[in-house]
């Protein structure tokens, strides 16, 4: 019987090293957390867990391997992608200080809804092709591929899952009050920097070397 234990372990440490290094995924949730609160925050880190299943589920069907063999399809996802980063670089660069970023009745500025966010954590994870690569390469490489379909489903199910853990400590960790003191004060900075860094990452994914 084979040992489905080992191989489960082997799928948690790659993803587990897969979901720490710092990327696109965790910019969005970090600029949510500092921008808009822990509420957002936490939709997107929602938001990029159920993109996981997104991308385990082609992996099951064996579309990933299409994905990642068809050019066309892969250069498709990569500039859509690229696209959806440097689209939010721009947003992030245009930020106003905190005292310019009010409504009229000297409000603050409003927090995106819970839908919003979730797409937005969705999105930026759906269009990574690194992440349609890594899928790919996990289930031709290290699950077998006689493994029952159902068994390969929980595999990604805990991926789902240990994915929104991780991004939701992250959420919760950057939306401490002392943290937010320190954003209260140089939060368009901070928020700029972040639009660097995904304007970086749009270019690097549509050159290919991200």
């Amino acid at each position: 019987m084979p040992d489905y234990w080992l191989e489960f372990l082997k799928v948690a440490l790659a993803h587990l090293l897969a979901v720490a290094s710092p990327g696109p995924d965790f910019a969005i949730v970090l600029r949510q957390s500092l921008r808009h609160g822990r509420r957002a925050a936490i939709w997107t880190s929602v938001g990029v867990g159920t993109a996981i299943l997104l991308h385990v589920a082609y992996s099951v069907l064996g579309i990933g391997l299409v994905l990642g063999s068809s050019s066309l399809a892969f250069a498709v996802v990569k500039y859509a992608g690229a696209a959806y980063l440097a689209w939010l670089g721009v947003l992030a660069l245009r930020t106003k200080p905190k005292s310019a970023a009010v409504n009229a009745d000297g409000s603050a500025e409003p927090a995106p809804s819970a839908r919003a966010a979730w797409l937005t954590g969705f999105l930026t994870n759906a269009l990574n092709p690194k992440v349609t690569l890594f899928f790919a390469a996990l289930f031709l490489t290290v699950i077998d591929p006689r493994t029952p379909k159902f068994i390969q489903a929980g595999y990604g199910l805990w991926m789902a899952l240990a994915t929104m853990a991780w991004f939701v400590t992250v959420s919760v960790l950057f939306t401490r009050e002392n943290v937010r003191r320190v954003f209260l004060r140089h939060g368009h900075w901070i928020d700029r920097m972040l639009g660097v860094a995904f304007l970086v990452f749009a270019i690097a994914l549509a050159m290919g070397s991200f």
